[in-house]
C-alpha cells in the first residue's frame, strides 16, 4: 500500500508528466508479490514500487520508457523458474497514463477517494487486444472475464496516537515508514466528532496519566476499532475498566479487540523496542495474523486471494 500512495502522490505532484504504469495481472507459483501490485516508470526511467525481488523491474522500466514514448501498451511474461531461479510466473501490464492535468487521470481519483476512506476498484485488461486500466464507480457491477484483473484497492492504514511519551516518536516514525497514515493526539477531546471506524483504523492510547488515558478509552470504545491498544500493566487496565463500568455499561463486544497491554512479546523494555512491538501487533492483528515465527506456520505464507 505504501507504494501506491507514493504513485498517487507523484502523479498529483507532477501533474503535466505522462507514465508508464506497471501492474501485475496474473501470477503462478511462487512470486514475489500478487496481483494489484502496480508500478510508476518515468520518462527518465525512474520507478516507483516493485513487482519482484528485483530481478526484473529493470526491463519493466525499459519497456516503460519505450510506451511513454509512445509504443503501444503491452504484457510481458517472466517465467522466473527458467531465468530468476524463482518457482512462479508473472504477468504484467505495461501501460502509458497521460498526464493529469488539471482535470486529473483515474491515479488522482483513486487517490482522492482513498482521502476520504472510500473503498474502490482497478480494473485492468490485459488480453485479447483490450489493454489498460480504469477506476470503476463504488456501486458499478462487473462480469468478470478471463484477461481482465479487478483489485479491490485497501484503504491506508490510519493510526491514531493518544499521548506525548517517549513510544510516540518511534511508533510514528515506524509506522510512517510502513506508509501508514498517522494522527497524534494529546488527549480525547482533540479527536474529530466525524471520525468513522473502518477495517483499516487503529488507536493506541499511551498518555500515562490514568484520567486521559481513561477519557480517551471512553470516547473510543464507541468506535469498534478493529484495534485498540493500551499501554501499562494489566493492573492499570482493571482499574480503568472498572472505572468505567461505575459510570455506564458497556458492550461486551466492544472489549474483544482491546489490546492491554498493547504489543507483541519481543522482550521490548527501550521506546524503540516497544514501539517496534506495537506496530507490529497492529500489523498482525488488521492482517488477521498471530504475529507467530514464519517457520512454525503450517500453510503458506501467502494464501490465494481472490482480488476481486
Amino acid at each position: 500500500m505504501k507504494a501506491l500512495r507514493q504513485i498517487i502522490e507523484t502523479v498529483r505532484s507532477h501533474r503535466d508528466e505522462p507514465w508508464a504504469l506497471a501492474t501485475l495481472v496474473e501470477t503462478r507459483g511462487s512470486t514475489y508479490r500478487k496481483p494489484g501490485a502496480r508500478m510508476l516508470i518515468d520518462a527518465k526511467g525512474g520507478t516507483i514500487g516493485v513487482l519482484s525481488g528485483g530481478c526484473l523491474e529493470e526491463e519493466i522500466a525499459r519497456r516503460g520508457r519505450a510506451i511513454i514514448n509512445g509504443a503501444p501498451a503491452l504484457v510481458l511474461n517472466f517465467d522466473t523458474r527458467r531465468l530468476y531461479g524463482c518457482d512462479g510466473n508473472v504477468r504484467i501490464l505495461i501501460e502509458r497514463v497521460e498526464p493529469a492535468g488539471e482535470s486529473g487521470n483515474f491515479i488522482t481519483a483513486l487517490g482522492s477517494a482513498l482521502d476520504q476512506r472510500q473503498v474502490r476498484r482497478l480494473r485492468s485488461w490485459y488480453e485479447n487486444g483490450l489493454l489498460g486500466t480504469d477506476l470503476l464507480e463504488p456501486t458499478e457491477l462487473v462480469v468478470e472475464h478471463p484477461g481482465m484483473l479487478v483489485h479491490c484497492v485497501p484503504l491506508p492504514l490510519r493510526l491514531f496516537l493518544f499521548g506525548t511519551g517517549p513510544e510516540i516518536g518511534p511508533i510514528q516514525e515506524i509506522s510512517r515508514s510502513l506508509g501508514w497514515i498517522v494522527h497524534s493526539l494529546a488527549n480525547a477531546s482533540e479527536l474529530p466528532d466525524d471520525v468513522r471506524a473502518d477495517d483499516q483504523t487503529a488507536a493506541v492510547v499511551m498518555t500515562h496519566n490514568f484520567g486521559r488515558d481513561l477519557a480517551a478509552l471512553d470516547r473510543l470504545l464507541s468506535l469498534q476499532l478493529p484495534y485498540l491498544g493500551i499501554l501499562g500493566p494489566r493492573k492499570r487496565h482493571r482499574q480503568m475498566f472498572g472505572e468505567l463500568l461505575n459510570h455506564r455499561s458497556i458492550d461486551p463486544g466492544s472489549l474483544q479487540n482491546i489490546y492491554a497491554p498493547a504489543g507483541l512479546d519481543l522482550g521490548s523494555e527501550a521506546p524503540e523496542e516497544i514501539a517496534l512491538s506495537i506496530v507490529s501487533e497492529i500489523s498482525a492483528v488488521l492482517a488477521n495474523r498471530k504475529g507467530g515465527c514464519l517457520r512454525e506456520r503450517e500453510v503458506a505464507i501467502h494464501l490465494e486471494e481472490h482480488v476481486a
